[in-house]
């Protein structure tokens, strides 16, 4: 009884040490996704005006995070047709991302 509760507890710190690798190796996936969407769309919103920036980068950031891309030009663009084609929610279809 001595034997196998221990080696349940052996069992369970092995899983435990594993999950806690698997969790460090998905957030550092993340956070270069991140960096690489900031980068692309601060380039993109570059020219906004200050007050437009914020939103430009928070819109920018969330297709981009969905896409895993961001066009080069101001409008559109034909490298990244995610990006290009999303559309806001509701009756009045407009693009989502700037």
């Amino acid at each position: 009884m001595i034997r196998s509760s221990r080696c349940a507890r052996q069992q369970a710190a092995v899983l435990l040490l594993l999950l806690l690798v698997a969790a460090t190796w998905w957030l550092q996936a993340c956070d270069a996704a991140s960096g690489f969407c900031a980068g692309k769309c601060s380039v993109r919103c570059g020219r906004a005006s200050a007050q437009a920036r914020g939103a430009c980068m928070r819109s920018c950031g969330m297709c981009c995070e969905e896409c895993n891309c961001v066009p080069t030009g101001a409008r559109g663009g034909n490298e990244c047709p995610c990006y290009r084609d999303m559309l806001t929610a509701g009756p009045r279809k407009r693009p989502k991302c700037p």
